[in-house]
């Protein structure tokens, strides 16, 4: 009976019986099937016409055991550095059951490895009582086939060899792997204890902070509302203390001020009265024109108003008239150019000179002349000092004219005094802006009027002119001083049309 003898996929020897018949006659010529191992692992051989050729299986090649256990143990010293304790210590783990994986996986193909070995010296035994069954051909195959398994049984040997050699290396990084893995446990032990510890003394330190900035609240507010009530109290004596001194005090200068200037009007009127009636008495007997005489207080911010002596009404609208200025001691006239009405209010030009007014009355002239010079205003002089500190002063004005035309009264214009010009606006509107000049002309309106003593002329350059109204007689005073103040820093004297002698 005839037997062949094969390997199947599962590594399982087989013999196949072709019956009795075949005992006599000679075996069948042809070719003894290989062993057929796993193709994964183990290289494919085939018969050829010249040998043997051994041809490697086909497939992405394995890293091997150790290189893939070193590069894990690289990859965790390289990112020890970066790691916390905790991480350290799941990685240490994670790597001690990688290391077990594949210690388990060495046992597995170890065992493999020796069901293989034995797999083949079983087929080697079968091959060799073939040999003397076969002849021919066959025989050959059969030689071939035995080197064939000699030649695998030599592989095994190297493989089982390597695979204890990296069993070992396993176990070694295993162990290593697994005293880190407790070092690591220790030291997250250690670092909990610690951390532990170190909240719970920042614990303490914030409950005592918070203690203590409780009680400093607590104190500032304490010394809080003593220090208030200590201050509340200084404040009231402060101000009973000005209310007995201070008040009564300033209340008795202003009175003192309002009875001297009371006063001052008596004795000024007095003698205005006497030299009028000086004037009477040397008038000469059977002159018939009559006596005019200077109406209002002799001061700046006044309003003069020429008035007959005599009992009946007279007509100013169709008599000449002139005011001049007469200085005190040099006697000399200068005419007020303009100034042709029956009222004028004074300027700051006239202050400290004499106002006299020529009435030409049927041919004849009459005059009409103040008692004394013009009195400043109290209080301006200083006024003005302090806004020439400022760069600029600003004042609410009405342009009553412009260029000799009424304008209308509604609209409000800022007039702006600066160190170097003078600018007119409505608004974002700039009306006029001018640098101070020579052809400048500013002074108090001539015209008369009862807003007379609130109106001023003004004129920044040749082709245009106006009037404006202020809100107070001093505002208006103020202007003319710190402009004419500004102006004269600028090497420039402002005054009015036909003014010729600086003030």
């Amino acid at each position: 009976m005839t037997r062949a003898v094969t390997l199947d996929y599962g590594g399982k020897v087989q013999t196949r019986d072709y019956g009795g018949k075949a005992q006599t006659e000679t075996l069948r010529p042809g070719p003894l099937r290989p062993a057929n191992i796993i193709r994964a692992k183990f290289p494919t051989y085939k018969n050829g016409l010249n040998g043997i050729v051994v041809k490697l299986a086909d497939g992405p090649e394995m890293p091997s055991l150790k290189e893939t256990v070193t590069k894990e143990t690289a990859d965790m010293l390289d990112h020890r550095q970066r790691l916390s304790v905790r991480e350290l210590a799941m990685k240490f783990e994670k790597g001690l059951n990688t290391a077990t994986l594949l210690s388990n996986e060495v046992k597995w193909r170890q065992v493999a490895l020796l069901e293989r070995d034995i797999l083949l010296k079983n087929l080697k035994t079968v091959l060799e009582s073939l040999r003397g069954r076969v002849t021919g051909k066959t025989k050959a195959e059969l030689e071939d086939s035995i080197s064939m398994v000699d030649i695998l049984a030599v592989q095994l040997s190297k493989r089982e060899a390597e695979l204890l050699q990296q069993k070992a290396e396993v176990t070694e990084l295993a162990k290593s792997l697994k005293l880190a893995s407790e070092d690591a446990k220790k030291i997250v032990d250690e670092e909990r204890a610690s951390a532990h510890t170190e909240i719970e003394s920042a614990r303490s330190s914030v409950q005592r902070v918070q203690q203590a900035l409780q009680e400093h609240e607590k104190m500032s507010r304490t010394t809080g509302k003593q220090d208030m009530e200590e201050l509340k109290k200084e404040v009231r004596e402060a101000r009973r203390i000005k209310m007995l001194h201070y008040p009564s005090k300033a209340m008795d200068l202003e009175n003192e001020i309002k009875i001297l200037r009371k006063t001052f009007v008596e004795r000024s009127t007095d003698c205005v009265n006497l030299l009028k009636e000086l004037e009477l008495h040397k008038r000469p007997e059977g002159n018939d024109i009559p006596l005019f005489d200077l109406e209002g207080l002799q001061c700046l911010g006044s309003i003069l108003r020429i008035v007959s002596q005599s009992s009946t009404t007279m007509d100013f609208s169709n008599i000449s008239i002139q005011w001049f200025r007469v200085h005190p001691k040099e006697s000399n006239k200068e005419i007020i150019s303009g100034a042709t009405r029956s009222v004028y209010a004074p300027e700051p030009h006239d202050v400290g000179r004499y106002l006299e007014a020529e009435i030409n009355y049927g041919g004849e002239i009459a005059i009409a002349k103040t008692a004394g010079p013009i009195d400043p205003d109290a209080g301006l002089v200083d006024y003005v000092e302090t806004l020439v500190r400022k760069r600029e002063t600003e004042f609410n004005v009405v342009v009553l004219q412009l260029n000799g035309i009424d304008q209308p009264k509604e609209s409000v214009h800022v007039l702006n005094i600066g160190k170097l010009r003078m600018r007119l606006s409505k608004g974002k509107t700039v009306v006029a802006k001018e640098f101070y000049s020579s052809s400048m002309q500013l002074c108090g309106v001539r015209g008369g009027g009862e807003a007379a003593s609130q109106a001023m002329f003004w004129r920044p350059r040749n082709d245009l002119s106006m009037v404006l109204a202020f809100e107070t007689t001093r505002e208006r005073n103020t202007a003319i001083m710190l402009t004419r103040r500004f102006a004269i820093d600028c090497n420039i004297i402002l005054a009015g049309p036909g003014d010729k002698t600086p003030w």
